[in-house]
């Protein structure tokens, strides 16, 4: 006779702890990112832009350079005539290649009376892209 063999019955698994979704860990927006936010509200506010260009914006930013972090280079003062001469001279000169003074300063003074003589800190890249769009030399900082 033959020996019948019993099979020895498996042990129950035990079930997996379901896996948890960790949720993505949140990015902190960058210093230029929380600056950009500050620009875009002023253009929409103080100027009354409804949609700002932003990649016209972005070129005022970058036109700027590290000046935007630093407090008293990061804003223009409208009522300092070496102020507007400085932003004549090397923004609107150099970057946006125009050479008219009538032009640049119709430009300059259009700016200043957008975004409101009473507002007291007016940031660079909000009237840098105020100059470029009044020029219409946008395609010079995109």
């Amino acid at each position: 006779m033959a020996k019948a063999t019993k099979k020895k019955a498996a042990a129950p698994k035990k079930a997996a702890a379901p896996k948890v979704a960790k949720p993505a860990p949140t990015k902190e927006p960058s210093k230029k990112e929380v600056l950009m936010e500050k620009y875009v509200a002023d253009l929409k506010e103080k100027v009354g832009e409804a949609r700002p260009d932003m990649a016209l914006l972005d070129g005022a930013v970058k036109a700027c350079g590290p000046a935007i972090y630093k407090s008293d280079s990061a804003t223009v003062a409208a009522s300092s005539k070496d102020e507007m001469a400085r932003i004549k001279k090397t923004f609107i000169a150099k970057k946006l290649g125009v050479t008219d003074e009538a032009k640049a300063d119709a430009a300059l003074a259009d700016a200043i009376e957008k975004y409101g003589r009473s507002v007291r800190q007016k940031h660079r890249p909000v009237v840098y892209y105020l100059v470029a769009k009044a020029l219409r030399k946008g395609s010079a900082l995109k």
